[in-house]
């Protein structure tokens, strides 16, 4: 990383926090400014090939998740992956509280990502979520939720490390939420290099006649025309 870059958790933190918190109540889902440089980007595209990196490969029409394949990183996660996971869970946890609060749940997260993580470890959870996926033309992720376990961050982060309409056509990401009483909403976002998508991980609240109803959410990503595809998954809990 150069010098003359901002630290990694100082661009999360640089981000319009009072607008993405609105988009978030909104619509369930924001997108950020740049954090990532195309060189970055690049740098973390590079990892697909490193299989040691990763602790498992999944192909996901093998598993009718869709078309492509993603990986898990493995302990140690890199530490700019972590640098990312930590800074958003902490910008993200007023909202997460808010939400649960809004909905009647339990709020189990803790002021720290680390305790929050052994938590999630403590429970059996103690599986490295971060993701780096791969499409190619033709492939394309069924609508689907990233829980992995009793302990669930409502909340979670995908960055594009490629250029839209330039490295890929299509691979538009998806986001479709059940409301009560009506059909289903949808949302379609082109996910610029290096922006990261911050959207609900399973359910939001939205406001209805009697208070708040607790709307489910699913998430996917539209058939790729052309090119390849490369984004960095932050999920902020760990897997069983």
């Amino acid at each position: 990383m150069s010098e003359t870059l901002a630290p990694l958790a100082d661009r999360v933190d640089a981000q319009s926090w009072p607008t993405l918190v609105d988009e978030l109540d909104t619509y369930g889902c924001a997108q950020t400014g740049p954090i990532l440089t195309p060189d970055e980007c690049a740098d973390f595209t590079e990892m697909w090939d490193d299989v040691a990196r990763f602790r498992s490969t999944i192909d996901m029409a093998r598993y009718r998740f869709g078309q492509g394949t993603y990986r898990y990183f493995a302990d140690p996660v890199p530490d700019p992956i972590m640098t990312l996971r930590a800074a958003f869970y902490r910008k993200l946890l007023p909202v997460a509280r808010s939400w649960a609060e809004r909905l009647g749940d339990p709020a189990p997260w803790p002021d720290d990502f680390a305790d929050w993580l052994d938590a999630c470890h403590a429970a059996g959870q103690g599986k490295p979520t971060p993701i780096l996926l791969r499409y190619t033309e033709g492939d394309w992720n069924a609508l689907h939720r990233d829980l992995y376990g009793d302990l669930v961050f409502p909340l979670q982060v995908v960055i594009g490390l490629d250029r839209p309409g330039v490295d890929h056509t299509g691979g538009e990401f998806l986001l479709v939420e059940q409301r009560a009483r009506a059909q289903s909403k949808a949302t379609v976002t082109v996910l610029e290099q290096g922006h990261g998508l911050i959207f609900t991980t399973r359910d939001r609240p939205t406001p209805s006649s009697r208070g708040w109803s607790r709307a489910p959410v699913r998430h996917g990503v539209s058939r790729i025309r052309g090119g390849i595809r490369h984004t960095l998954g932050l999920v902020l809990h760990d897997a069983q």
